[in-house]
C-alpha cells in the first residue's frame, strides 16, 4: 500500500530520491558534454548551468527507461541530448522574446547580449547533436532531428500567431504540440527505446509523453494569470503577444461588447500594466482559467489511464509515473 503524497515538493522529492544516483550520473554526463577549451564559452556554459533546475526532462527519460527495463549509457546520452536541446531553445526563445528574466534570474541575453546568447545556443545545439550520435541508435537520431524541426516550426508558428493576432484554439494546440509536447514525447520515447521496450510499448510511451507535455504547457500558461514566483512576471505572455488558452476561451465565449473592448487593447498592442490587468481579469471572470484547467485535467486523465494499462511495468514504477502526473497537475512553478 503506497503512502499518499500530499505536497508538490514531496511528489518531486520522492521521484528524485528514487533516481538519485542516476540523476547524479546524468549531471556528470551533461557537464562532460559541454566541456570547451575556450574560456569565453566555458564562462557562458557555467552561467547557463549554474543551477540544476527541475531536471524534469532527464527525469522523464530515466524513469521511462526504468519502466521498460533498464538504464544503459545510451539512456544518459539521450537524456543529455534532450536537455541540451531544451536549454538551447530557451536561450534562443529569450532572444526572440527580448526576455531578460529566466527562472527568476537574468537570462543569458541580458547578461551577455543577443549575439553571444545566440552563439551559446548554437554551441549547445552542436553538443546535442554529438550526444545523439553516442546513443548509437538511428531511430533516436532520427527522432531528435525531427524534434529539432518541430521545435523550430512551433516557434515560427507562435511568432506568426502573435504578429498576426490570430485567436484560434486549434492553432494554439498546434504550437504547444510542436514545442512542449514533442519534447516530452521524445523523452519518454528515448527512455522506452534504450530501456529495451518493443515497438508497441515505445509507441505508448511516446503518446504518454505527449499528454504530459500538453498538460505541462497548459499549467505553465495558467501561471501567467496569477502573481506567483514562477520565474517570469505576471502577464508576460500577453506582453509578448502570446494569447494562450485561458484568454482564447474567454475571447471566443464572452459577451461581444466585452470581447470588442479586449480586442481593441490586443490590436493596439497597448500593453500597459492597467491593460494587462484588464485582460487577466477578463480571462478569469469569463471562465478561461476553469476551461484551461479542465482541458489540462482531461490530458492527465488520459495519461493516467495509459499508465494503469501498462501491465508489464512494475507497480513501483507505475506509482512513480502517477506521482509525476500529480506533480504536473499541482506544481506551483
Amino acid at each position: 500500500m503506497w503512502v499518499i503524497i500530499e505536497t508538490v515538493m514531496d511528489q518531486s522529492s520522492v521521484i528524485k530520491d528514487f533516481l538519485q544516483e542516476e540523476l547524479l550520473l546524468f549531471d556528470d554526463y551533461l557537464r562532460k558534454s559541454v566541456i570547451s577549451n575556450n574560456p569565453r564559452i566555458t564562462e557562458m556554459i557555467n552561467f547557463i548551468f549554474r543551477t540544476n533546475g527541475k531536471q524534469l526532462r532527464p527525469t522523464l527519460v530515466l524513469l521511462s527507461a526504468k519502466a521498460c527495463g533498464h538504464i544503459i549509457p545510451e539512456t544518459y546520452h539521450g537524456a543529455v541530448t534532450v536537455e541540451l536541446l531544451h536549454t538551447a531553445t530557451l536561450i534562443h526563445d529569450d532572444v526572440i522574446d527580448r526576455s531578460e528574466i529566466r527562472r527568476g534570474k537574468q537570462s543569458v541575453n541580458a547578461v551577455y547580449d543577443n549575439t553571444k546568447a545566440v552563439l551559446a545556443g548554437d554551441y549547445l545545439l552542436s553538443a546535442a547533436l554529438a550526444e545523439s550520435v553516442k546513443t548509437r541508435n538511428l531511430d533516436i537520431i532520427r527522432i531528435i532531428s525531427e524534434m529539432g524541426k518541430s521545435l523550430s516550426e512551433g516557434e515560427l508558428e507562435q511568432f506568426s500567431l502573435a504578429s498576426e493576432i490570430i485567436i484560434d484554439e486549434k492553432a494554439y494546440f498546434k504550437v504547444i504540440d510542436k514545442k512542449t509536447a514533442s519534447l516530452m514525447s521524445v523523452c519518454t520515447t528515448i527512455g522506452a527505446i534504450t530501456g529495451g521496450a518493443d515497438a508497441d510499448t515505445v509507441e505508448k510511451f511516446s503518446m504518454l509523453g505527449r499528454f504530459f507535455g500538453l498538460a505541462f504547457q497548459i499549467r505553465d500558461d495558467i501561471f501567467d494569470y496569477y502573481k506567483a514566483d514562477v520565474g517570469k512576471p505576471t502577464g508576460n505572455d500577453i506582453r509578448e503577444g502570446k494569447i494562450t488558452l485561458p484568454l482564447i476561451y474567454a475571447l471566443q465565449n464572452a459577451p461581444s461588447e466585452l470581447v470588442e473592448e479586449m480586442m481593441q487593447i490586443i490590436h493596439s498592442r497597448d500593453y500597459s500594466d492597467d491593460n494587462i490587468e484588464l485582460l487577466l481579469q477578463f480571462a478569469k471572470e469569463q471562465h478561461g482559467i476553469e476551461y484551461a484547467t479542465k482541458i489540462m485535467n482531461d490530458f492527465l486523465t488520459k495519461a493516467e489511464s495509459m499508465i494503469s494499462d501498462l501491465t508489464a511495468v512494475s507497480s513501483e514504477i507505475q506509482f512513480l509515473l502517477h506521482l509525476f502526473l500529480s506533480y504536473l497537475r499541482d506544481r506551483a512553478n
